[in-house]
């Protein structure tokens, strides 16, 4: 992890670090090949030509770079997250309601 992406992390406000540490956490499991890095102010997972980036804001964690056809039916599944083309916006409290196997596999066909 670059030092740019462990200051984010640790700028994270206590209320959003959960959901942060647990995305992140899976996205690694999913793919421990995943480079690592900070690109628009955000940490940045690269398998290949793929990428998705996490952000937190005042809501919670976005997720960005996932989209139809690589989200594993997440989209289709949870129209009521997505913020815009390729941005999922959880909150913790809609994160709660949706197991870690859910949000493995959008990841994995989001890096595959």
């Amino acid at each position: 992890m670059t030092s740019d992406v462990q200051k984010y992390v640790d700028g994270i406000d206590p209320e959003h670090r959960p959901l942060f540490d647990r995305l992140q956490g899976l996205v690694l499991e999913e793919h421990p090949e995943a480079e690592v890095g900070f690109s628009y102010k955000m940490p940045r997972y690269k398998v290949g030509e793929r990428r998705i980036f996490l952000a937190v804001w005042r809501h919670g964690v976005s997720i960005y770079g996932v989209g139809p056809g690589a989200d594993a039916g997440f989209i289709a599944r949870h129209p009521d997250l997505i913020a815009s083309r390729g941005t999922i916006r959880l909150r913790p409290k809609d994160a709660a309601a949706i197991p870690d196997n859910e949000l493995r596999e959008m990841v994995r066909a989001a890096l595959a």
